[in-house]
């Protein structure tokens, strides 16, 4: 009896954190509903006057990206911003043939009477944080706009975001990421869903009521005096953009985000990029709870409830270790509960994780609607979508777990780039990409045998109990066993 009730109470514990962080999702939904009932009274400026336009540096960290340098320094170029008050920084860590392509290219963008440099580095210390870093030493700008390579702003990008820095208490504006290939596949689906969910629901939800949120990375200006108050670029975790944006704030610069500035970037069409991405945005986010847990819980200028969104807006990634437990201990479970009857209804009330999921379910519906509209025929789609989502962040939970431990238990590792495409259609291939990874993890092969696992769980569903099987759990099964077969499959078949 030691070891089941060893599982109940590590199951309990796991399904009540994803309960509490659900319940969280819930407030920052009432949130954001609020907040649409706002006026907008961003200011202005008059850029017809030249001393009230301030000036802008752009900086562009770049490594190895073959595919998109010439797309990123053609729409750069077309920014719309006094050219006498512009800066273009690009932080050119490369180690290929792009440092020459590259170079020629900056030559003839000069020609069109841009200021415009190039850095280059001898070594990546530091990684893209190292390299904002170096820029930062030299910039021009009193703002810092920062772009990674495969991120198109549009032209009117500065002139829609500047204006909010005559506000002296706001360190940073962000913009929200749109997705140039989102009907490329499922897996580009599944991840702008993931995205527009943080880009509408959460980051709004916090926001609005003046709790911490994240500069993304991209797309995005700084307050070059913010940067150097907080104590500047930092690469000791994976996420530098998540570190630097909770310094800034806890010493009480101000965050602004715009919902409705869209910025057009491409999704990684290809699971290996995804993985690497998913990985240093997960292990980031654990290596940031332990640098900045004690700091934010100490703080003397921000509300409990503030302190409380912080802890788990940093702890997000953390949720996918807790639904590996869970999904991983619902088969034992399974047979525990039709073992011993006297705790069917410890059971009943242990349904969180369907009530988790229907608060999920209502949260999500709130973004897609906003940005598809809330038609029948959408409604429909949003359910399939929802589920396929689910299921394969479920795939993920290994693989993701693996980061968040590495992360908590400080385990260091390379900033590994996530490896862009070009890819802007249907038709376009990402075969032949030279940066793709060519070999299989470990991991990959755990996560197929997770998959045959959950076919056990589902077979488990028809053979247990006295009445005829116990069908309880074989949707959740159902959906790990898609989830991981997806990942596992993607991931064999998905090489270079």
């Amino acid at each position: 009896m030691i070891l089941e009730t060893t599982i109940i109470i590590i199951y309990s514990i796991a399904l009540l954190l994803i309960f509490f962080y659900a319940i969280a999702q819930l407030n920052l939904l009432f949130n954001y509903i609020s907040a649409q009932k706002k006026e907008d009274n961003s200011p202005q400026l008059d850029f017809n006057n030249p001393d009230e336009i301030p000036y802008v540096t752009i900086q562009l960290p770049v490594y190895n990206e073959l595919y998109v340098m010439e797309r990123l320094l053609d729409n750069i170029a077309k920014i719309e911003y006094p050219k006498d008050k512009l800066e273009i920084q690009v932080l050119d860590d490369s180690t290929d043939e792009t440092v020459a392509t590259t170079a020629a290219q900056i030559e003839k963008i000069k020609a069109q009477g841009l200021d415009i440099i190039h850095i280059c580095r001898s070594n990546r210390e530091g990684f893209k944080a190292g390299a904002l870093k170096e820029g930062l030493k030299i910039a021009k700008g009193e703002y810092i706009a920062i772009f990674d390579a495969d991120f198109l702003p549009n032209k009117n990008w500065l002139l829609q975001t500047i204006p909010h820095f005559k506000d002296q208490q706001i360190g940073v504006v962000q913009t929200r990421w749109a997705h140039i290939n989102r009907n490329y596949s499922t897996l580009t689906k599944i991840q702008a869903f993931a995205l527009d969910a943080h880009f509408t629901l959460e980051q709004v939800g916090r926001n609005s009521k003046g709790h911490f949120i994240n500069f993304n990375g991209t797309a995005g200006v700084w307050r070059k005096a913010c940067i150097l108050d907080a104590g500047n670029w930092e690469g000791d975790t994976l996420t530098e953009d998540l570190d630097l944006s909770y310094r800034a704030q806890l010493k009480n610069w101000k965050f602004k985000y715009l919902e409705d500035v869209e910025t057009p970037a491409e999704l990684p069409v290809v699971i290996s990029a995804a993985r690497s991405q998913q990985f240093r945005w997960n292990k980031g986010g654990a290596e940031n709870f332990r640098k900045m847990m004690f700091k934010v819980l100490k703080s003397k200028n921000i509300s409990a409830k503030t302190k409380m969104h912080g802890l788990l807006h940093l702890l997000n990634s953390t949720m996918f270790l807790n639904v590996l437990i869970v999904a991983i201990l619902s088969i034992p479970m399974l047979y525990i509960k039709n073992e011993y009857a006297h705790l069917k209804n410890y059971f009943y009330v242990m349904s969180f994780f369907v009530i988790s999921t229907l608060i999920f379910f209502v949260c999500y519906w709130f973004m897609f609607k906003k940005i598809y509209g809330s038609s029948l025929k959408n409604f429909i789609q949003y359910i399939g979508l929802f589920f396929t989502f689910f299921s394969i962040a479920m795939g993920f939970s290994l693989h993701n777990s693996i980061a968040v431990l590495e992360g908590h238990f400080g385990k260091r590792s390379d900033f590994v780039r996530t490896p862009k495409f070009n890819i802007n259609k249907v038709t376009d291939s990402w075969k032949g990409n030279k940066y793709l990874k060519k070999n299989i993890s470990a991991h990959v092969i755990i996560e197929g045998i997770l998959m045959l696992y959950f076919a056990f769980g589902m077979y488990s569903a028809f053979v247990v109990g006295d009445q005829g099987g116990d069908f309880g759990l074989f949707p959740f099964h159902l959906m790990l066993f898609l989830g991981f077969g997806f990942v596992f499959f993607k991931s064999l078949t998905s090489k270079a």
